[in-house]
C-alpha cells in the first residue's frame, strides 16, 4: 500500500467488495476511446485521474482495488468473431464464481458469484454478446501477476503489455449453436429495428446479473 495515496488509500478503504467496485464503476463515464481522442489502456491510477473508463480498464481498475483486500487479480478474457473482445475482473466467493465489469452493452456487466466455475461464467455472456456482428468464440482466466514487475496497477502510462499479455494467452473454446446465434441476432436485428436507441434486456439468467449503471437501468 505505500505506493498508493493518500486519496488512492482513502477510496481503498471503501471499495472493498466486488459489489462496491462495480458501483463505483458504474458511476463513472464510459471511455469511447477514439474519436476524437486516442486508444487508451489506463491504470488504477489513470482511471482516477481521467474520471471515464473502458472494459479494460474496468477490469484493471477492479483487479488493484481489491487485490488490496486478498482477492487475486484474475481477468477473464473474451475472443469474438468480430475481433471486439471484451474483458472483466472475475473472482470466487463462497465457491461461486462472479465478475465485476463494464461495457457499452448492459448484457456484460457484472455477475453476481453464483456461477460453479469460471466457464459457467463465462457462459452466462453467450447469449448478451450477441449484436450485429458479435458472437463469443473463446474465454481465458489470466491472473495479471504473471506481468511480474511490470507497473500495470499504478502507472501513469498506458500498460498495453496488459493487452499483448490477453491476446497472445490461450483461450479455451466455447462452441454455439449456429442455429441459436441466429435466432439471437434476428432479435437483436428486430428490437433495434423497433427501438434504435435502445438494447435488449430480456435475457436469460438476468437475476444473476450485477448493478447496472443508471443509463441501463
Amino acid at each position: 500500500m505505500d505506493r498508493f495515496s493518500a486519496e488512492e488509500r482513502r477510496l481503498l478503504r471503501c471499495l472493498r467488495t466486488p459489489d462496491a467496485v462495480q458501483h463505483f464503476l458504474n458511476e463513472l463515464q464510459y471511455n469511447t476511446e477514439p474519436p476524437p481522442g486516442r486508444a487508451t489502456l489506463r491504470s488504477f491510477r489513470g482511471v482516477l485521474r481521467a474520471g471515464c473508463v473502458h472494459c479494460m480498464e474496468a477490469a484493471l481498475f477492479a483487479a488493484v482495488a481489491l487485490e488490496a483486500h486478498g482477492y487475486p487479480p484474475l481477468v477473464l478474457s473474451f475472443e469474438s468473431i468480430d475481433q471486439l473482445d471484451h474483458v472483466l475482473f472475475v473472482y470466487r466467493e463462497a465457491g461461486g464464481w462472479g465478475s465485476v465489469a463494464r461495457s457499452r452493452d448492459l448484457g456484460l456487466h457484472g455477475r453476481r458469484p453464483v456461477f460453479r466455475t469460471a466457464r459457467h461464467l463465462a457462459l452466462s455472456y453467450v447469449d448478451p454478446y450477441v449484436d450485429f456482428t458479435g458472437r463469443i468464440t473463446g474465454y481465458a482466466v489470466v491472473d495479471l501477476r504473471q506481468l511480474g514487475n511490470y507497473d500495470w496497477r499504478l502507472s501513469e502510462r498506458n500498460v498495453w503489455k496488459v493487452e499483448r499479455l490477453l491476446l497472445d494467452y490461450p483461450h479455451k473454446p466455447i462452441r454455439s449453436s449456429d442455429r441459436r446465434i441466429d435466432r439471437l441476432r434476428k432479435a437483436y436485428f428486430a428490437f433495434r429495428l423497433k427501438y434504435p436507441d435502445r438494447k435488449p434486456v430480456d435475457y436469460r439468467g438476468r437475476e444473476h446479473w450485477t448493478e447496472l449503471p443508471r443509463e441501463f437501468r
